[in-house]
């Protein structure tokens, strides 16, 4: 396995199992509460997710704040 790992590749695949997966026919092994369970960790993921994009945007839109100048002496002869 030569290929270089791919954050964005990997965040795809996951989010297509997830998907497969919660998009299977309602009737079957999964009780009701588990999917609710599902519904209620994906709005907590999406969640965080908007919390990490506010705090960048945040970043963004703050002023730099100058660097605090240091006074030079110069002897003076």
């Amino acid at each position: 396995m030569s290929e270089e790992f791919s954050l964005t590749d990997w965040l795809s695949e996951g989010a297509k199992g997830i998907r497969s997966t919660l998009h299977r026919p309602k009737r079957g092994i999964m009780p009701e509460e588990f999917r609710q369970h599902i519904k209620t960790s994906r709005k907590e993921f999406l969640m965080a997710f908007r919390s990490l994009f506010d705090s960048a945007i945040d970043r963004v839109d703050k002023p730099k704040e100058a660097a605090p100048r240091k006074a030079t002496k110069i002897k003076a002869d």
